[in-house]
């Protein structure tokens, strides 16, 4: 029977062989693939190193807001299709659909641009076609990755040092 342990990325309750993986001698256990993308991307970010707490461990967000351009507006239908799907992410805090815009507030320390992209499209083959490009993404991936790498603790010879 497997054991009750906190997910690191978005501390929920968890099985430890729900989306389980080893790190550095560590066994860790998630709600979610998505959690468990976000942990492998920059794990000292959520685990820190023994006697220096990671962000995540002391509660800090990165809360985003980042504006979507549709060439064409969704219908009211479409509109609660997105939101719906978009609310189901870990780390989703709003969504606001007016005509051709969608604005999403989130939690870059649950989700990514990369992220919510990769789940705007799975909801696009539910629209039908076209909806790929009906899409201009206003995000700009790289610059969250480096925002967020800026937080993660390092080790540098054998002292922890925060970034």
């Amino acid at each position: 029977m497997s054991e009750i342990v906190k997910d690191p990325v978005c501390h929920m309750q968890v099985s430890s062989a729900s989306f389980a993986t080893e790190h550095a001698g560590g066994h860790y256990a998630f709600c979610s693939a998505q959690c468990r993308e976000r942990f492998l991307a920059s794990p000292h970010l959520y685990i820190g190193f023994p006697g220096l707490k990671a962000p995540a461990q002391e509660g800090k967000e990165v809360i985003k807001r980042h504006r979507l351009l549709l060439s064409a507006p969704l219908d009211a239908m479409q509109a609660e299709q997105v939101k719906r799907a978009l609310l189901e992410m870990m780390g989703i805090h709003e969504i606001f659909i007016e005509g051709d815009k969608i604005e999403i507030q989130y939690d870059l320390m649950q989700v990514t641009t990369g992220q919510i992209a990769d789940k705007l499209a799975l909801i696009g083959a539910d629209l039908g076609a076209g909806w790929i490009d009906r899409l201009k993404l206003a995000f700009i991936n790289n610059l969250e990755e480096i925002e967020i790498s800026s937080l993660e603790v390092e080790s540098r010879n054998g002292y922890h040092y925060p970034l």
